[in-house]
C-alpha cells in the first residue's frame, strides 16, 4: 500500500484534471478511458501487463440519490479495471480515482480468469491452422494439410474442465470446413476440439472421439441470396417496400444519456458486460414524478447443452458473465437493424494495449407504432359511437453475437406507463458431426437438421436483474396465482361452482421468495407503505413472465453449479452494491464450487425481504429443440416478458394520448352518415380502389 500511495501522488501531480462527465451514471469517455489505462500502466511501470476491462464503476445508490434528490455533491468518477500480468498468475482487478487521477486498489486474483473479448478470440482460428497436431487430425478426418485455410473454428470458452481448473486461460476450438470462404461453416462440423492457451497462443490438447467421423462431402447448407438464386432461381418476388416516416421528427428527447419521452424518464448506460442497463427510471404522473426502478439490466445468460457426451458437457456458454454482451454488440445499420428515425449511441471499451476503441451506433433509440393501445365502440348506434387510440412505443436496443448466435436485445417503454422486454433468438445452431454413412443417429440428445449434421438440443436462459423502487424506497414481492375457489359447488359462498380469485402470498424472507413458474403465475413489486385511493391495494408492478422453462440440469451438475440463479424463476435478496452477477464477478473457468453469488446472496434464507431495499432476480427463456426449419440460418425465435403497472395510478394512464378517432353519442347523432378519418394518420391509403362513402370505415347512424 505505501508504493500505491507514492505511485497515486505521482499521477496525481502529473496530470491534468479530466472534464466532469454530463451524469454521474454515463460510461466512460474516451477521454476517460486514456486516463484510466495511463494511470494503471504508470503504477504498474516495468512489468508486462494487458488489459482485459476498463468501465466505469457506478456510483452508490446512495451517493446517487444524494447528489440527484438531496443537492449533494457530484458522485466520485471511479474506473473499474480487469488486468494481466506476464508470469502471474490469475488476474489483478481493482479501482481507479479519475478525479484525483490515482489508482484506489489493486485485487491479486490468483485463481480467477477473466472475460473473453473479441480482440481474444480473432486470433485462435491462426493458431489451430498451424498446429502440427490440429493438422495431423484434419488429415485423419479428409482434410489435407493444403486445406488448412479452409478450417475455421468458433472459440469458446471452455466452461470448466477439471483437467486444468482455473491454472491457465483457455479456448476450446469448435471446428469446422468451408470448402470455399463464403460457405456456411456449419453445414461441416469437425469431431474433435482443439483446446488452446488465449495467452501462451498454442494448442495444448486435443479431445478426440472414440468413435471417428470423416468431414462430410454433402454441399454446404448456405443462405446467402446468391446461394438462393442458385438453388431456386430467384429471390422471392412480390413484396413491396414499408417505410416508416415521422416528418416531424422523434418525440422523445435526449440530454445526453438522459431519456425524456411520453412522462418517462431514465438514463441509458451501457457496459462491457451487461449490454443496455437502464436507471433512474421515473414516470410522470400528471405532475408527481413517481419512482419506478432504480435500475434495470440483463445480468447474466447461460446456454446449457443437453448432450452428456464428452465433451458436450463443455458447452454451456455463460455469454454475459464469459463474453459480454456489451464486448460482443454489433455496430447497428440505418434501415437493417433498426427502422424508421433513429438515434444512436456509440459504446467504447480498451483494448488488450489499453487503447481506447468505438463501436460505432451500439445502441439503437427509436419510435415504433404498436397497434391498439385502447378502444371501444358502442352497438347502440351501429357502432358510430366510438374511440380508437394507437400506441406507440419507445424502443432501446442492441444486438450481440456470442459466436454462433445473435442476441436481440429491445426494451420497450409503453404509453400505458408498461415497460416490455423483447428478446429475439436468431443466427445458426452449434452443430456436431453425424455419420450419416454407417447409420449414426442423433438420439434423443438432438435432430438431424442436415445431412451428417446433429444440432443438440439446448436451452437460453436469461437473469433479469430488476432493482425496484415502486413509488420510493422500501420495496416488497408477492406471488400471485390465479386459483378456484376452495368453497364447494352448493355452499354459501361458492353456490355455482364458479368463484375464483387471485391468491397472494407476501415473502417474508429470501427463501421465501425462491419460487419457481407454474401456470398463469405472476408476481407483485410493491410499495407496502402505500394504497390505492381506489383499490385500497399497494402500487405496484406486475412482473407477467410466461416462458420460464425449468433448467433441466440436475442438482450438483456442473451447469447447475455455475449458474446458481437459473434452478429458481423469482429469488428476491437484499441489495448491496456488490450484488451484480449473480454467478460471480469472474466467471470464465469457475468450478461452480464455493460461496459465490446468487448461493452466497441467498445465505440461509433468512434474511427479512419486506418494505427494504431489495433486487429482484428473474429466470426466463426458452428451452430449443431443434428442427430443421432452424437450419442454416435460424428465423428470430421471439421471447417476451412485462412489467405492468396494477393498482399504481387512479385510472388508464394513457386517456390523455390523442386519439385517432373518437365520437360521442351526441356527436354520432348529429353528424348521421360519415366516414371516419383518422385524425393523427394522414399516410395510410386503400390498398384497393374504394369508392368514397362506401369504405369499411363509413358509419351509419340509427334514424
Amino acid at each position: 500500500m505505501e508504493r500505491l500511495s507514492q505511485i497515486a501522488k505521482q499521477a496525481s501531480a502529473s496530470a491534468a484534471p479530466l472534464p466532469k462527465p454530463h451524469h454521474p451514471l454515463d460510461p466512460l469517455s474516451v477521454t476517460e478511458i486514456k486516463a484510466a489505462t495511463t494511470i494503471i500502466k504508470n503504477y504498474f511501470s516495468g512489468r508486462t501487463i494487458v488489459f482485459n476491462t476498463i468501465t466505469v464503476r457506478e456510483p452508490t445508490k446512495k451517493a446517487y440519490l444524494e447528489w440527484k434528490e438531496q443537492n449533494g455533491p457530484f458522485p466520485p468518477r471511479i474506473a473499474y479495471y480487469v488486468i494481466m500480468e506476464k508470469g502471474v498468475p490469475g488476474i489483478k482487478d481493482g479501482l481507479v480515482d479519475l478525479v484525483n487521477m490515482q489508482v484506489m486498489s489493486v485485487q491479486p486474483l490468483a485463481n480467477s480468469q477473466p472475460i473473453l473479448t473479441v480482440e481474444d478470440l480473432i486470433g485462435t482460428e491462426e493458431i489451430i491452422r498451424r498446429d502440427p497436431n490440429v493438422i495431423e487430425q484434419c488429415g485423419v478426418v479428409g482434410i489435407p494439410a493444403s486445406e488448412m485455410h479452409k478450417v475455421y473454428c468458433d472459440p469458446w470458452t471452455i466452461g470448466y474442465d477439471e483437467r486444468w481448473g482455473a491454472s491457465r486461460r483457455l479456448q476450446q476450438a469448435l471446428l469446422y470446413y468451408r470448402s470455399d470462404e463464403d460457405d456456411s461453416q456449419y453445414s461441416h462440423p469437425l469431431d474433435f476440439c482443439p483446446i488452446v492457451d488465449t495467452e501462451e497462443k498454442k494448442v495444448i490438447y486435443i479431445d478426440i472421439p472414440n468413435r471417428r467421423r470423416k468431414v462430410s462431402k454433402y454441399p454446404n447448407a448456405n443462405f446467402y441470396p446468391k446461394d438462393m438464386v442458385k438453388k431456386y432461381g430467384k429471390m422471392r418476388e412480390g413484396l413491396t417496400p414499408i417505410n416508416v416516416t415521422q416528418p416531424e421528427g422523434v418525440s422523445f428527447k435526449m440530454d445526453g444519456n438522459l431519456m425524456s419521452w411520453n412522462n418517462y424518464t431514465f438514463h441509458v448506460g451501457f457496459n462491457y458486460r451487461e449490454g443496455i442497463v437502464l436507471s433512474d427510471i421515473h414516470y410522470n404522473d400528471h405532475g408527481n414524478n413517481r419512482p419506478i426502478f432504480h435500475r434495470l439490466s440483463l445480468s447474466e445468460m447461460i446456454v446449457p447443452y443437453g448432450s452428456p457426451d464428452f465433451p458436450h458437457q463443455r458447452k454451456h456458454a455463460l455469454d454475459i458473465g464469459e463474453y459480454g454482451a456489451g464486448y460482443m454488440t454489433n455496430p447497428l445499420s440505418l434501415g437493417c437493424d433498426c427502422k424508421g428515425v433513429i438515434h444512436y449511441l456509440d459504446a467504447h471499451f480498451a483494448d488488450r494495449a489499453g487503447d481506447p476503441i468505438t463501436v460505432k451506433h451500439a445502441v439503437c433509440i427509436h419510435e415504433e407504432d404498436d397497434g391498439l393501445l385502447f378502444k371501444h365502440s358502442d352497438f347502440r348506434d351501429a357502432f358510430a359511437t366510438s374511440i380508437v387510440t394507437r400506441s406507440t412505443r419507445l424502443i432501446i436496443s442492441q444486438i450481440f453475437t456470442a459466436a454462433n448466435y445473435e442476441y436481440c436485445i429491445y426494451w420497450n417503454f409503453l404509453q400505458d406507463g408498461a415497460i416490455r422486454l423483447d428478446i429475439k433468438l436468431t443466427g445458426i445452431l452449434n452443430t456436431y458431426q453425424l455419420d450419416d454413412e454407417a447409420g449414426e443417429t442423433p438420439g434423443k440428445w438432438g435432430c438431424r437438421v442436415y445431412p451428417n449434421v446433429n444440432a443438440h438440443n439446448h436451452q437460453h436462459l436469461f437473469a433479469l436483474r430488476i432493482h425496484p423502487r415502486i413509488d420510493g424506497d422500501g420495496n416488497s414481492v408477492a406471488v400471485s396465482d390465479g386459483v378456484a375457489a376452495e368453497e364447494p359447488v352448493g355452499s354459501v359462498e361458492n353456490m355455482y361452482g364458479n368463484g375464483f380469485y387471485a391468491k397472494s402470498k407476501v415473502f417474508e424472507t429470501v427463501q421465501d421468495s425462491l419460487t419457481q413458474f407454474q401456470n398463469g403465475r405472476t408476481w407483485d413489486i410493491f410499495n407496502p407503505k402505500k394504497k390505492n385511493e381506489y383499490s385500497g391495494k399497494p402500487p405496484s408492478y406486475k412482473l407477467v413472465s410466461f416462458q420460464c422453462p425449468p433448467l433441466f440440469a440436475k442438482p450438483g451438475a456442473l451447469v447447475y453449479k455455475r449458474a446458481p440463479w437459473a434452478s429458481n424463476t423469482i429469488q428476491v435478496v437484499k441489495y448491496e452494491e456488490d450484488r451484480l452477477y449473480p454467478s460471480g464477478d469472474h466467471v470464465p473457468q469457475w468450478s461452480g464450487d464455493g460461496n459465490v453469488g446468487m448461493r452466497k446472496w441467498i445465505g440461509d434464507g433468512t434474511d427479512k425481504i419486506t418494505d427494504a431495499d431489495i433486487l429482484v432476480y428473474h429466470t426466463f427463456g426458452i428451452s430449443h429443440f431443434p428442427a430443421p426449419e432452424d437450419f442454416p440460418l435460424m428465423p428470430a425465435e421471439p421471447i417476451t416478458l412485462m412489467l405492468r403497472p396494477r393498482h399504481f395510478f387512479l385510472e388508464n394512464p394513457a386517456l390523455d394520448i390523442t386519439p385517432s378517432h373518437a365520437m360521442t353519442t351526441s356527436e354520432a347523432r348529429k353528424a348521421g352518415n360519415v366516414e371516419v378519418v383518422s385524425q393523427t394518420d394522414k399516410t395510410s391509403r386503400y390498398a384497393f380502389k374504394e369508392t368514397p362513402g362506401q369504405g369499411c370505415c363509413t358509419r351509419f347512424s340509427k334514424p
